[in-house]
């Protein structure tokens, strides 16, 4: 009987002090893992939300790009790392509802090994060319790639550009070659550089560029017209029922206590709405999205049928 009163007393102690150490959430650095490099869109997304995260809990954030594999080096880290709150995965489409479809195996399960804490933004893609380009419209670009099949390049940093451009050929019955790189930014390079004719992309990395003169816009991906850039056409204006739409999120690995989720869950949520980011997201040309964990879950399955549709429809072989 003496043994199981210290086992049971051991058993309290324990789980005070972990309700001690959750009450006290958090005490130390959180790290926020970004799969792709820094100057991308989700980096810039982390650090405005690592920096509210910070300003609210006096806690340092740092961020920690893993770029890679179409953010699956990212995925795996943070799938892997311990589950106890100071570590975030702030992703996108790409790791959590494209790559499935995407990719063979994957060595992360994007809903098993995951715990949604909160969607963070949404908003279309552009579509640019090099600034050499003849091309003034995408149904010049177009004609273009029809009087040379399979002779022009495009570039791609994620599963979102990718596919982009993929369902763009497919829907305009043309032929391109297919250039990967690690993330958008080093795509943007080359692009700038006419190392590759054309690329479908966030406007984070792209509007800088393209108001300093080194990219043409020739249009954005969504089905109505961006309130970043409203004098842009539509892709689908000329390629009707065309979308595309990229979106970020927080997720931390799976079995994270459920108060430290919900502790994040209000944090991020915090800095979507926050009045200080209002100006964050003009800039970066995204709209902010707030949620709960509960509704990151809802669209990620939503958008997981949706991109395994858009990967179907372009004719995309998994790898």
């Amino acid at each position: 009987m003496r043994h199981l009163t210290i086992a049971a007393f051991a058993a309290a102690a324990f789980a005070g002090a972990g309700a001690s150490a959750q009450g006290t959430y958090p005490d130390h650095t959180i790290r926020i893992i970004v799969p792709f490099t820094a100057g991308s869109a989700t980096d810039a997304v982390a650090r405005m939300v690592g920096q509210h995260i910070t300003e609210v809990t006096k806690q340092p954030v740092i961020v920690d790009n893993k770029p890679g594999g179409g953010g699956n080096i990212g995925a795996d880290a943070a799938a892997k790392a311990p589950p106890d709150g100071y570590t975030i995965f702030v992703s996108t489409n790409t790791t959590h509802a494209a790559n499935v479809h995407l990719f063979k195996k994957l060595s992360y399960d994007p809903d098993k090994d995951f715990i949604p804490v909160a969607p963070i933004g949404k908003g279309p893609l552009l579509f640019v060319v090099a600034p050499n380009s003849p091309a003034r419209s995408v149904a010049d670009f177009t004609a273009l790639a029809k009087a040379q099949p399979g002779k022009l390049t495009f570039a791609s940093g994620s599963s979102s550009s990718r596919a982009a451009v993929e369902l763009y050929t497919q829907m305009a019955g043309i032929q391109m070659l297919h250039v990967p790189y690690k993330s958008n930014p080093p795509a943007v390079t080359d692009l700038v550089g006419g190392q590759v004719q054309m690329m479908i992309a966030d406007p984070t990395t792209l509007l800088p560029q393209i108001k300093a003169g080194k990219l043409k816009a020739l249009a954005t991906s969504g089905l109505k017209r961006a309130s970043y850039a409203p004098e842009l056409p539509t892709i689908a204006e000329g390629l009707p029922g065309y979308e595309m739409v990229a979106w970020f999120g927080a997720w931390v690995p799976a079995k994270t206590p459920d108060a430290i989720v919900k502790r994040l869950e209000g944090l991020v949520h915090g800095a979507v709405v926050s009045p200080k980011n209002e100006s964050f997201w003009k800039i970066q040309g995204y709209e902010p999205f707030p949620g709960t964990g509960a509704d990151l879950a809802k669209w990620q399955r939503q958008e997981t049928e949706k991109w395994g549709k858009i990967v179907r429809t372009a004719g995309i072989e998994p790898e």
